[in-house]
């Protein structure tokens, strides 16, 4: 070939320097290649910061991008799956750092445990991006394809969703969850749901190692305003102002921390709830108290010696005495079940609805239990090692039978999804009889700073996903009013007292993630697997 065809060969072969797609790639080429296991050990810290409270979500794409590419660069299978594993570890230990805070409440076990618990924990859930890294390095090629960006993509919605129900489940901050901020791509929820949008958030990292000139920069540039300008469109028009009457939530955050919630201090616990609820008006009012507020037992019918000196009756009357003739109350609670001698048997985390009498029309049991919080699994071995619960009691809680829409007199259906439920994708509505919206009463009390903003983000996805307005009531923060749209409506800040008082919002039409549930995750995930498999034969 003649030098000048050669050079004009190369010219063309390579980006030209100082293109942001060479400065990019040189980037990734640069990466360390004598400790890749620490190196991916910093690239899972770093993508941590892309989730609430930090929200550098760009930041977690690039590192994502430099993960992808470490993966692709091991010489073995074992060399993948290890830094798959470093960057898990890295990642959970970073993200559920809030975890630590619970062992100061549970003086069973020594409150320095706490440091390392958030360690152990991710040592378990780095097995998933582990599997996912093993998974995908067996359709590796010398270079970084198409094919094998979209099969990352496929594998880590595979794993994701594996790691939503595996040993009862952690869903814990999905990769989705840092795009709730950036509602253009978090519209794309309502389409595929969580676990596909985290696929899709892979493969678009993953794509960055593709690009190799301007035109294609600018092609994902106009990509992303045409999704934006397709996601702007698809919004309804704003409601407009609520009429005088129409009804109104009344959400109640107490700022009670979780050390001040004993028995002893329910009194000052109820006065507080009271205080904040307000006084009825014109319009009917449905008010919402968190979990783990109140303590006594306020169902009828017990033996004497639950209730010690507080009566079921006097307790409902004096909490009903916030409430009009048209109002009603959804509040956090304990059920107790017992056997035919009259011993406890079970006891169960609930949501009570009361009437302004103080008559108690509806029941709703916690069916997803937190582990380690709620129950202890395999009680016959950790006991016996000096490990208890990390919420304060010795009796495990039962699950209830699952999600469930109540019926409250006056305000319609209203789902319930308790704390710890409502960041499991796809299993937050009852199908059979959808709702106006979700109540999830919560107790973040004992979740860290970390914790209760990444526990609303979780919420404001659920309502992206489902079309539906979630209201979340806290001990301590945050508790909020998310539309159905995800956006903010009213909100009480973390560590404040106070109340917000929102009309109620309305729900979209059924989006078609809640007529698909996840089985939109398997279609995205089969999709990308046909396409990354016949962009390798295309290529052959």
């Amino acid at each position: 070939m003649p030098r000048a065809a050669s050079q004009d060969a190369t010219r063309h072969a390579h980006p030209r320097e100082g293109s942001p797609a060479l400065s990019y790639r040189s980037s990734i080429d640069a990466l360390p290649r004598r400790y890749p296991a620490s190196t991916a050990l910093l690239l899972g810290v770093a993508a941590a910061c892309g989730f609430a409270p930090l929200q550098l979500w760009w930041l977690a794409i690039a590192t994502f991008a430099g993960w992808i590419a470490l993966v692709h660069r091991a010489p073995t299978l074992r060399q993948a799956m290890w830094r798959g594993y470093a960057f898990g570890v890295g990642h959970f230990t970073i993200n559920d750092n809030w975890f630590q805070h619970a062992f100061t409440f549970q003086d069973q076990m020594p409150h320095w445990l706490g440091y390392a618990a958030p360690f152990a924990l991710a040592l378990y859930l780095a097995v998933f991006p582990s599997l996912c890294a093993g998974l995908v390095w067996r359709a590796r090629r010398v270079r970084i394809d198409a094919g094998f960006v979209l099969l990352f993509g496929a594998c880590w919605i595979l794993t994701e969703w594996m790691r939503s129900w595996l040993f009862t489940g952690y869903a814990w901050d999905p990769l989705a969850v840092m795009w709730v901020p950036v509602q253009p791509v978090a519209w794309l929820a309502t389409l595929v749901g969580t676990y596909a949008l985290s696929g899709l958030t892979v493969a678009a990292a993953g794509a960055l190692l593709l690009l190799r000139g301007r035109r294609q920069l600018v092609t994902g540039v106009a990509a992303f305003v045409v999704l934006t300008v397709a996601q702007a469109f698809s919004y309804r028009a704003s409601p407009p102002p609520a009429a005088d009457d129409a009804p109104r939530l009344v959400v109640v955050q107490p700022n009670v921390p979780q050390d001040q919630r004993g028995e002893s201090d329910q009194a000052m616990m109820l006065a507080r709830l009271l205080k904040l609820s307000g006084a009825p008006g014109a319009a009917p009012r449905l008010v919402m108290w968190p979990e783990g507020v109140i303590r006594d037992f306020i169902e009828d019918d017990y033996p004497f010696w639950v209730y010690g000196n507080a009566s079921p009756w006097l307790t409902r009357t004096r909490m009903a005495s916030v409430l009009g003739p048209r109002d009603m109350l959804l509040t956090g609670g304990t059920a107790l079940q017992f056997d035919s001698k009259g011993d406890v048997t079970t006891a169960s985390n609930s949501v009570f609805a009361l009437d302004a009498r103080g008559r108690i029309r509806g029941r709703y049991d916690k069916a997803h239990l937190v582990p380690y919080g709620e129950y202890l699994p395999m009680p016959w071995l950790l006991k016996p090692l000096g490990l208890s619960r990390l919420v304060p009691g010795d009796m495990d809680f039962a699950p209830g039978p699952g999600a469930e829409t109540m019926t409250v007199p006056g305000f319609g259906a209203i789902g319930m999804q308790l704390c710890y439920e409502i960041i499991f994708s796809g299993e937050v509505v009852d199908p059979a009889h959808r709702p106006r919206l979700i109540f999830n009463p919560s107790n973040d009390a004992w979740f860290g700073s970390w914790g209760p903003p990444q526990h609303l983000a979780q919420a404001r996805l659920r309502a992206i996903e489902e079309g539906l307005p979630v209201v979340r009531a806290t001990p301590n923060g945050i508790s909020a009013v998310i539309g159905a749209d995800g956006t903010l409506l009213g909100t009480v800040a973390h560590h404040v007292a106070g109340a917000a008082v929102v009309p109620i919002p309305p729900a979209h039409a059924p989006t078609l993630f809640s007529r698909l549930g996840n089985w939109a995750a398997l279609i995205v995930g089969v999709l990308l697997t046909i396409a990354g498999f016949a962009l390798r034969r295309r290529s052959r």
